[in-house]
């Protein structure tokens, strides 16, 4: 069982609505584009939030894009419903605790003029933290 989850859609801080990014299926996945490469298009920004299950504290919690194209992510924490600072393409972002209720975190990609047009399905944000009951 998974303890904490990733949500997209409408999401707050703080609250505890969104909807729940596949976990291993890829039925719901974080969905960008299309972007045109030709352009070296950099996506829109995707508000995200992190979220354990009630009854549990997660700590240390790392956001990291995984897979073939990972150097194409980009990842933010909020900064008062805005992205901060986004880091390096391809960069883990540490969120530190997260509670059962949202904590915000901003997520882009690009396509670059080096790449064929497709529909990449190869890049995970895995998600790792150490787990405590509350």
């Amino acid at each position: 069982m998974a303890y904490i989850h990733l949500y997209e859609g409408t999401v707050t801080g703080g609250g505890t609505n969104g909807t729940l990014v596949s976990e291993n299926t890829g039925l719901q996945p974080v969905e960008v584009g299309p972007l045109n490469a030709t352009d070296n298009e950099v996506s829109s920004n995707i508000k995200l939030a992190v979220r354990c299950e009630s009854g549990y504290l997660c700590d240390d919690c790392v956001v990291t894009p995984t897979g073939t194209k990972s150097a194409k992510w980009a990842l933010a924490p909020d900064s008062s419903g805005s992205p901060g600072t986004y880091g390096a393409y391809g960069a883990a972002l540490s969120v530190g605790s997260v509670p059962d209720t949202n904590v915000l975190i901003w997520a882009k990609a690009k396509a670059t003029s080096d790449e064929s047009p497709q529909n990449d399905t190869t890049v995970d944000l895995v998600i790792t933290a150490t787990i405590e009951a509350e």
